[in-house]
């Protein structure tokens, strides 16, 4: 975190798959990226991240560095953005298991996703997944007690196709992405009144 941005608050990303930066991953860069405009500081556990994750053990209390950074942050976070890609129909299981780590904040004063405003973004190819994949992870986030924003991004990577520069062949993905960065760095300052 570099001393200029270390008094902003923080929006963290969770996403991606493992194997390589995704579509999943690139399109959450765009939505962090506009949190970042709205003058948040940004921290993203992409796949490569969330593969450091050991599966999760309710039983052990003894995580390693790369769970405690990740929890570290959540209790950090004032807002917070999910990418999953559509498996199968619903989310990938290293985002799952990402979110089940969130127990490890049960017992705090602001436990889980409490009070936080969470911008959804599921990518799949192909429309059936993208839908059911949003509503999961809805039902995550109201279980994790925080706030789904009003939109969610359902991006069909068979249509549209994201670029290394940060960009997507169709700019309305690129602005409904940029919506959701913009809805969760507008809500958060709610959730600390």
């Amino acid at each position: 975190m570099a001393a200029s941005t270390a008094h902003l608050p923080l929006v963290v990303g969770i996403g991606g798959t493992i194997g390589g930066v995704s579509s999943t991953e690139r399109a959450l860069r765009i939505a962090l990226d506009a949190a970042e405009r709205e003058g948040f500081q940004t921290r993203m556990f992409g796949g490569a991240d969330m593969a450091r994750l050991p599966l999760y053990d309710p039983k052990c209390s003894d995580r390693n560095e790369h769970e405690r950074a990740f929890v570290d942050a959540i209790r950090a976070a004032s807002a917070v953005i999910i990418a999953s890609p559509g498996y199968h129909g619903s989310i990938s299981g290293v985002v799952k298991n990402a979110l089940d780590l969130l127990e490890d904040t049960a017992r705090d004063d602001r436990p889980y996703l409490a009070d936080m405003p969470v911008g959804l973004i599921a990518t799949a190819y192909g429309w059936q997944a993208t839908g059911s994949t949003i509503a999961a992870l809805r039902s995550i986030v109201h279980a994790l007690r925080g706030w789904p924003t009003p939109f969610a991004a359902a991006i069909n990577t068979q249509i549209t196709k994201f670029d290394d520069e940060g960009g997507a062949s169709d700019p309305a993905v690129v602005e409904q992405l940029a919506l959701i960065g913009r809805q969760v760095a507008r809500f958060a300052p709610l959730a600390t009144n």
